[in-house]
């Protein structure tokens, strides 16, 4: 099974990693980060969704995110 971290602290919210989830698992958290704004997460639930493409770590221009399969 894939599993999709995100720093979450250094997520600016741009929306990116979103447009491009084939499975659309990845969801604008409601609470803020350090930097203010609403970072992108994988909720618990839907982890076991990912089927581990990597389309969001690649598209993230920060950085943010890992994939592990």
């Amino acid at each position: 099974m894939a599993r999709v971290f995100f720093r979450e602290d250094r997520c600016k919210g741009c929306g990116h990693c979103l447009s491009v989830c084939p499975v659309k698992i990845i969801q604008f958290d409601e609470k803020l980060n350090v930097k203010g704004y609403h970072p992108a997460i994988v909720t618990e639930e839907k982890m076991s969704k990912c089927i581990g493409c990597a389309s969001c770590a690649r598209i993230c221009p920060d950085l943010v995110i890992r994939v592990e399969k």
